[in-house]
């Protein structure tokens, strides 16, 4: 697919869903296989893989700033270094994985975090790329990805107005001009009070581009609310089964969640409709059950209207409700059963 088309499909696939495999592959392609076929079958529109190695992303060292202190952390008391070991996939497995998810009908991609990623990603034909929210401040590598003409998911966790703007020129000025940007927040897993959706549509009008969420909070209700609020994209991390543990496990969705997830999305989608007032077409038919004047007793001609032999009840044949008031006083030109309705010519 061309860009344009690619961009295409993700505004209209209401809302685009995406399926984070992440580390869930616990080190086994054949898993890794699993769940691309699991994420088809949920009715995905894409799975995304990261591309990185251990020494693409740090050093191998286990002391100071390059070891996890954070007691608030998953993985506090890992290196760096061994966790990003742990995590990472390897690159002959980008190959099947891009095949068989192709062959499930489903769009794979992936998270670049250096130059080589880039290259081997070009050379499977990848049609988009993610952006992670760690990277946003690596202009030369969002220039690098930017430079390859293809859709950009841009991630946005912890960054400021001014980093997701000097982000965002960045791919611009390489000339393309295909770029979501994702709400997120970088906590694992994070919390709904923190997702702050309301940025959604300021983010959109602030950058004029469409925008998403890579959401890492427990079950779906965030990335409901988010396509409430303009979310075009939908991204969260899956697995097979938690229980099975992993690095990203305790906050990713197993197979039936990401299933609720592409439906209750687009049940939210459907609802946004656009600005209507008025009964819709499936509503016409509803109108008759609304109140309206009736007689409620029998009237003989020339006796009065009054609020004893007429009231406002359900269906809706009679004068509207609002007339009450002229007609009460007046009298009746003909005799009127109980059960009939008011019109204008009665009185």
């Amino acid at each position: 697919m061309s860009p344009q088309e690619v961009m295409k499909l993700i505004e209209q696939a209401q809302p685009f869903i995406i399926a984070e495999m992440s580390a869930n592959h616990n080190q086994s392609l054949e898993k890794a296989l699993q769940i691309v076929n699991a994420a088809a079958k949920a009715g995905v529109n894409a799975l995304k893989l990261q591309t990185y190695t251990p020494d693409t992303l740090t050093i191998d060292k286990a002391d100071g700033e390059f070891f996890i202190h954070d007691s608030k952390s998953l993985w506090q008391g890992e290196s760096l270094y061994n966790l990003y070991k742990k995590a990472y996939m390897p690159w002959e497995w980008h190959e099947p994985i891009f095949k068989r998810c192709r062959e499930q009908g489903i769009v794979p991609f992936s998270t670049a975090f250096d130059a080589t990623s880039v290259e081997l990603l070009e050379a499977l034909g990848v049609e988009l790329y993610k952006i992670a929210s760690f990277e946003i401040v690596d202009i030369p590598l969002i220039q690098k990805v930017a430079r390859t003409g293809k859709p950009i998911l841009l991630s946005t966790g912890m960054a400021t107005v001014a980093e997701i703007h000097e982000a965002v020129c960045a791919i611009r000025e390489t000339g393309n001009a295909h770029v979501v940007l994702l709400k997120c927040t970088s906590t694992y897993p994070s919390s709904p009070e923190n997702s702050h959706l309301r940025t959604l549509p300021h983010m959109r009008q602030l950058f004029d581009c469409p925008v998403g969420i890579s959401d890492h909070t427990l079950g779906i209700g965030v990335a409901v609310a988010a396509v409430a609020l303009g979310a075009q994209v939908i991204e969260k991390h899956f697995t097979l089964s938690r229980s099975e543990g992993g690095v990203d496990a305790p906050f990713s969705l197993e197979p039936h969640e990401m299933q609720a997830l592409v439906e209750e999305t687009r049940r939210a989608w459907q609802a946004l409709g656009r600005v209507h007032y008025g009964p819709s077409r499936a509503e016409e038919d509803s109108l008759v059950f609304r109140r309206s004047l009736y007689a409620v007793q029998d009237i003989a001609e020339g006796e009065e209207f009054t609020e004893k032999n007429v009231r406002s009840i359900r269906p809706g044949h009679g004068l509207a409700p609002k007339y009450l008031k002229i007609l009460l006083g007046r009298r009746a030109r003909r005799a009127i059963q109980r059960g009939e309705p008011i019109t204008w010519e009665m009185f």
